[in-house]
């Protein structure tokens, strides 16, 4: 077992729209001299590191108590950069990144030799992405280098939307927290692979399927729920992951009824249960002695709150968490994706009543 990385963690707070350019230089310069610096992007909180330095990526996996074959994704703030981490870039990438960069898309791609073996778990690919968010992209620019970034958090732990969930998981762990407030998608990237004989999803994120369907048509989507320790394809791809400390249960079905009956039916025969669900569901459970977190009004606000959610219930002492899997259209792919993993594939799948 390596022993974690520590460091008195400093934090600032920084204008999400314009960050104080004062904090992102000591910042930027942080990642520089091999530090670890935690970050706002419009998916989640990242803990980063310079992506071409070895040793600082090793203290990311330290401080997470990450297993070394799970990938890390590179983020950039210019195109430019680019070559300097992937080789023979097919043209469609270009136009993928055209249309959804800066923004929630990672390409995996063949990767540059200068990029350290660590960031890519030994494999000859790499995952890359220039974030939304104004802190992310001045961060990167201050650094004068890409920067490798995980979420920030403990490793298979509900992935951080806001810096006091960095501070819960890495208090003592990272060197600098920069606080931008609250994350706009609440949901990691999608991940895109580029490098097999066709285009495919491994990870189904903040740019849906059908968006990503407009310029690639022949786009597949190929999830992977790995539970050994075999090289994983992309970051996200472990069956356990985003998981909090009480046990999820998912229950999937295309009967309402069937579906609310079965989850009242759990709540009513065990002790400490909460649940997550969208706001105009809430009352179904009024009537049980559950704790019930919001998800908002629609699926989108279900994205965004969905980490937060998980934690919340974590800190309320439930041992269950029962969520309904969503419809797999739209972000509904991404949260079921999520969802599946914080139950470690625990899902009761409802027959429709009669």
């Amino acid at each position: 077992m390596r022993e974690p990385y520590t460091s008195s963690t400093v934090y600032f707070q920084v204008d999400p729209q314009v960050p104080e350019p004062r904090l992102i230089a000591l910042a930027g310069e942080t990642i520089r001299n091999g530090g670890l610096v935690a970050f706002p992007t419009e998916t989640v909180y990242g803990l980063g590191a310079n992506a071409l330095d070895e040793a600082a990526v090793e203290k990311i996996f330290r401080a997470k108590s990450r297993p070394a074959n799970d990938p890390l994704i590179v983020h950039i703030a210019d195109l430019s950069q680019l070559p300097g981490l992937a080789v023979s870039v097919p043209e469609i990438a270009y136009r993928l990144f055209q249309r959804f960069a800066p923004g929630a898309l990672t390409l995996v791609l063949n990767k540059h030799e200068a990029v350290p073996a660590n960031v890519t778990a030994g494999m000859d690919t790499v995952a890359a992405r220039m974030p939304d968010h104004a802190v992310a992209l001045a961060l990167i620019k201050a650094a004068g280098v890409p920067i490798a970034a995980p979420s920030a958090n403990r490793f298979s732990r509900p992935s951080p939307t806001t810096a006091q969930h960095v501070a819960d998981d890495l208090e003592g762990r990272v060197d600098i927290i920069l606080d931008g407030g609250g994350t706009a998608i609440g949901l990691e990237s999608t991940i895109l692979s580029l490098v097999g004989e066709a285009p495919q999803v491994l990870r189904p994120g903040g740019v849906s399927l059908e968006a990503l369907r407009a310029i690639v048509p022949d786009l597949t989507y190929q999830p992977q729920y790995l539970t050994d320790g075999a090289a994983a394809p992309s970051p996200g791809s472990m069956l356990k992951h985003y998981s909090p400390r009480a046990k999820v249960i998912l229950f999937r079905g295309d009967d309402d009824l069937a579906v609310w009956a079965a989850m009242k039916s759990f709540a009513d025969d065990h002790d400490d249960v909460g649940v997550m669900t969208l706001e105009q569901d809430a009352t179904r459970f009024v009537d049980l002695d559950v704790k019930v977190e919001s998800l908002g009004l629609d699926l989108d606000g279900a994205a965004l709150r969905l980490f937060s959610a998980l934690r919340s219930l974590d800190s309320r002492g439930v041992e269950w968490i029962l969520a309904r899997a969503p419809d797999t259209t739209g972000v509904g792919l991404a949260i079921g994706d999520r969802l599946l993993r914080a139950a470690e594939g625990d899902v009761i799948d409802v027959k429709p009543q009669h």
